[in-house]
Formats: structure tokens, C-alpha cells, sequence
């Protein structure tokens, strides 16, 4: 087994803006792994509110080379449970290493990550498009580059607010979800519930800072809408506080360290009666692409992040107009473009 990473920078279409900050170019890095024949990649990009730069997962999977290098036998879930210890300060470099893990083991038993798994993707719920926060002008010219798409997730945290959602409104009869990133107080969320749901949006995610657990207590009893954890919901251990806090919980693979931590937060929120979403944080396609392998087992998606690049690195699922199209190849399905491939920049961990 050989273990090699490679970074890129993925230029966005538009300069993403959310509550707390705005993106144009966003650093990612692949993880790749390697049986000598075939090849698995896996995703995560560096996000500074959860202080993952490049560096970071590097120094986190260069801990691990020698454990991933050594196993004896394959097996994703073994993989996670031998190097988790060694990456607790660094779930975006597991979340990464562990999707790898998932495409090379599907490409080696000849099928897709999902299929192994014993899940079907007849009827997958459908992907939203995300609005970063703009001027309204700007937020309804990009609602208009993409039309036709069912959801819309808007981005919100400004002065502005409900002016933004009543104008979007005017020029799509598709659902809108609405997600604050942590800016709103209690007061607002729970008034702004109630304009809202007048507008046909589907729920509200994280309006909240992370940890106002009294504020979100109220704001579950009293909201028009559903309200999502995103922040408030990182690891396996927050699941269960969100019960009776929030409605359901936003899974992203990088802050839990991939998709072995997501399947048993999945499981755990169903015997909780929490609703299930998973997001994307402005990946590529090979991150989308071990998202799609989730996909039939949740209520929600957010995995527009590759439809949001001005240039993609990878094929594998396409999203488009919101419905996940799977390729007919084997794991996740991914494979690097060639013109990625010769700018490479590789790193032997």
C-alpha cells in the first residue's frame, strides 16, 4: 500500500460569502491511495474557522503513513479504527484518508462503495444550490445562472435578510433552505421562522453560534421551521445533545473524520428521531462523490461544492439540477482529470 497526497487550488465561479468570511480560490488535498493497480482518492479542503490548513493534514497523515503502509489486510472500517488515535487533532486529514480508503476498496471488490454497502439508489433526495451572501442583485443574478434547480440553500447573516429571501422568491417557485452560520440571536431566528415559512422555506440551519444550548432549547420549541445543526454538530458525541435542540443535524464529512464516523452518526440520529443531511464544504468531485454514496440513506443533501467551481480536478458523480448521477464504475467512482494530473503537486507523506 502507498499512501501520496496532492494539493490543489479550486477556483470558485463567484467569491463564496458566508456570516464569517468569503472565498475565492479554495485549497484542497487529495489523498491517494495505492494497491499497485488500482488507486482510491479521498478530499478534504482546509478550512480555517475549524484551523485546518495543507500543513496540518499533512504532518497529520505523514503520523500515519507507516500504519496505512503496513496493514496486512484492507478493510475501511479496520483502517479508521487503526489511525483515528493518531488524528484526533485532525479529522479533515481522516475524513480524507478514509474516503480514499472507501474508493480503493470498492474499485478492488469491483463495485460501487454504496452497492457494497447494500444500499440501492432508486429514490435519492435531491441537492440544493447554494447562494453565497451578495448584494441582492448579485445573490439573484447567481439564483439565474442556475436555473431550474428544485432547492435553493441561501446564505444569510446580514442586515438584510428577509429583503434578500422576499426578492429571491420573486424569480423561482423552487424550495429555499436557509442557513445563518451562526449569525443570528434567539429573537431573530424565531421571528424570522415565521417570515420565512411564508416564503416556502423547507428549515433553517445552524442560527445559532455552536454551544448556546438554552437559545437553541427555546428556539427549537418555538420556530415555525425546522432547525438543522451544522456548527453545534461535529463528531459522533454531539449527536445525541442535539436531541430536543434541534430538528435534524448537518453531517460534514471533514469535521467527522469521513464516512465511517458519518454512517454511525446516521444511525444513531434515526434511533433519535433527528432528521439526516449530509453537506459538502466546496470540494471537488472526489469529495461529491463519497458524499453520493450516503445519499440513500438521508432526508437532505448539500452537495453542490463541484457545481460551484469555476474548474473541477476529477470525474465521477455529476450533480446537476440537483439530481446525483452516478458513474458506472466501481468505489466512488473517481478518477483524476489529466490536465490535474500534470500539475500535480505530490507530497510521499
Amino acid at each position: 500500500m502507498r499512501l501520496s497526497t496532492h494539493v490543489f487550488d479550486l477556483p470558485l465561479r463567484h467569491t463564496f460569502t458566508i456570516s464569517r468570511e468569503s472565498t475565492k480560490v479554495q485549497p484542497t488535498l487529495i489523498v491517494e491511495l495505492s494497491d499497485g493497480q488500482r488507486h482510491g482518492f479521498g478530499e478534504a479542503t482546509t478550512n480555517s474557522y475549524y484551523g485546518m490548513t495543507l500543513d496540518k493534514m499533512r504532518e497529520g497523515l505523514a503520523r500515519v503513513r507507516p500504519i496505512v503502509e503496513s496493514l496486512d489486510r484492507f478493510d475501511p472500517p479496520e483502517l479508521w479504527e487503526s489511525v483515528a488515535p493518531q488524528l484526533q487533532d485532525c479529522p479533515f486529514a481522516l475524513c480524507a484518508l478514509d474516503q480514499a480508503a472507501y474508493d480503493l476498496w470498492g474499485k478492488q471488490q469491483g463495485k460501487p462503495v454504496y452497492e457494497l454497502w447494500g444500499l440501492s439508489t432508486d429514490c435519492t433526495p435531491l441537492s440544493n444550490f447554494t447562494i453565497g451572501i451578495d448584494t441582492i442583485d448579485v445573490m439573484v443574478a447567481k439564483l439565474q445562472e442556475m436555473p431550474d434547480w428544485p432547492i435553493y440553500k441561501i446564505k444569510l447573516g446580514t442586515d438584510h435578510d428577509l429583503e434578500i429571501v422576499r426578492e429571491l422568491r420573486k424569480h423561482t417557485t423552487a424550495f429555499f433552505r436557509v442557513d445563518a452560520n451562526c449569525g443570528w440571536d434567539v429573537d431573530k431566528t424565531i421571528a424570522m421562522s415565521h417570515e420565512l415559512k411564508q416564503l416556502n422555506v423547507e428549515f433553517i440551519e445552524q442560527p445559532l453560534p455552536a454551544g448556546e444550548w438554552v437559545g437553541y432549547q427555546q428556539v427549537y420549541q418555538e420556530s415555525a421551521l425546522p432547525i438543522i445543526a451544522d456548527e453545534s454538530c461535529i463528531t459522533e458525541a454531539d449527536v445525541a445533545a442535539c436531541s430536543g435542540h434541534f430538528h435534524g443535524i448537518n453531517i460534514k464529512l471533514v469535521k467527522c473524520g469521513g464516512l465511517t464516523p458519518a454512517r454511525r452518526m446516521i444511525a444513531q440520529a434515526r434511533k433519535l428521531g433527528l432528521k439526516v443531511m449530509v453537506g459538502c464544504m466546496t470540494e471537488s468531485t472526489v469529495g461529491i462523490s463519497a458524499i453520493a454514496q450516503l445519499l440513500p440513506l438521508l432526508d437532505y443533501v448539500d452537495m453542490d461544492g463541484a457545481v460551484l467551481l469555476a474548474a473541477d480536478i476529477a470525474t465521477g458523480v455529476r450533480v446537476e439540477r440537483g439530481v446525483c448521477y452516478y458513474p458506472q464504475l466501481p468505489g466512488s467512482g473517481v478518477s483524476l482529470l489529466n490536465n490535474a494530473k500534470s500539475n500535480l503537486e505530490l507530497q510521499n507523506c
